[in-house]
């Protein structure tokens, strides 16, 4: 019988596995970029650091950067910042981060799988505003129309998708409040999911609850196509 591998690494393992891609690293330099912030093991109870993958993987990258691309720390704890929040690092010292690319599905489908993903995208308010296009004017009506909402203090890869829309609806003389019918319309289809998946969310085993989300997503997408054939027929209604 196979014994499972540990989940975290000590201080020394670190070492060890980082001394070949970079001979000059020492327990003493680890512990100096955890006292700067740029790395957060773990502790046992009785205070020794517990690294995990991705503790060394995090590592690599400052050390990489520090290596290969001469970047200080403080540049390097901006561009972990970014990346823990979902962005592409600055391509330059001064730069702005980026959201990362999203795969789009074939043909722009929205899919029931599109409905169970969770982005990991946080964005500062100047950080949107520069992403969709939108003025600092636009995102307050947006907020005040409840089209936009803060998760937290950062905005999401959902708040992204409105406000890109939103930016690109501007150049046709749509302006946000214009749009309070599709966030009234997006209200009404969450009620009536929600009332399906009542049942389902009230029982207390894993496989309902599994279901649930199953059937949500399933009704999610479906509402988005029978919206989208809705207009689709409409706007192609002999005049």
């Amino acid at each position: 019988m196979s014994v499972p591998a540990r989940a975290y690494l000590s201080i020394g393992e670190v070492l060890s596995k980082l001394r070949g891609d970079f001979a000059d690293i020492t327990i003493s330099k680890i512990r100096f970029l955890e006292s700067e912030g740029l790395i957060e093991p773990q502790r046992t109870p009785s205070g020794y650091r517990k690294f995990t993958s991705a503790d060394l993987d995090r590592l690599r990258y400052v050390l990489l950067a520090q290596r290969d691309q001469y970047l200080p720390l403080r540049v390097i704890k901006e561009n972990l910042d970014a990346l823990d929040r979902g962005l592409e690092p600055a391509s330059a010292i001064g730069g702005v981060a980026a959201p990362r690319p999203t795969l789009v599905s074939v043909d722009g489908e929205t899919t029931p799988a599109s409905f169970g993903e969770v982005s990991d995208l946080r964005l500062s308010r100047d950080e949107l505003l520069s992403a969709s296009g939108l003025v600092d004017a636009q995102l307050v009506e947006l907020e005040a129309f409840g089209l936009i909402t803060l998760r937290g203090r950062h905005y999401d890869n959902d708040a992204l998708s409105v406000a890109k829309a939103v930016s690109e609806m501007a150049g046709f003389g749509i302006e946000p409040r214009h749009l309070r019918s599709f966030k009234s319309a997006a209200d009404r289809e969450i009620g009536l999911i929600e009332q399906v998946i009542t049942p389902l969310t009230r029982q207390k085993n894993t496989e309902s609850k599994a279901r649930a989300q199953e059937v949500q997503r399933e009704i999610a997408s479906l509402s988005v196509r029978l919206h989208a054939a809705l207009i689709r027929g409409g706007l192609n209604r002999p005049r």
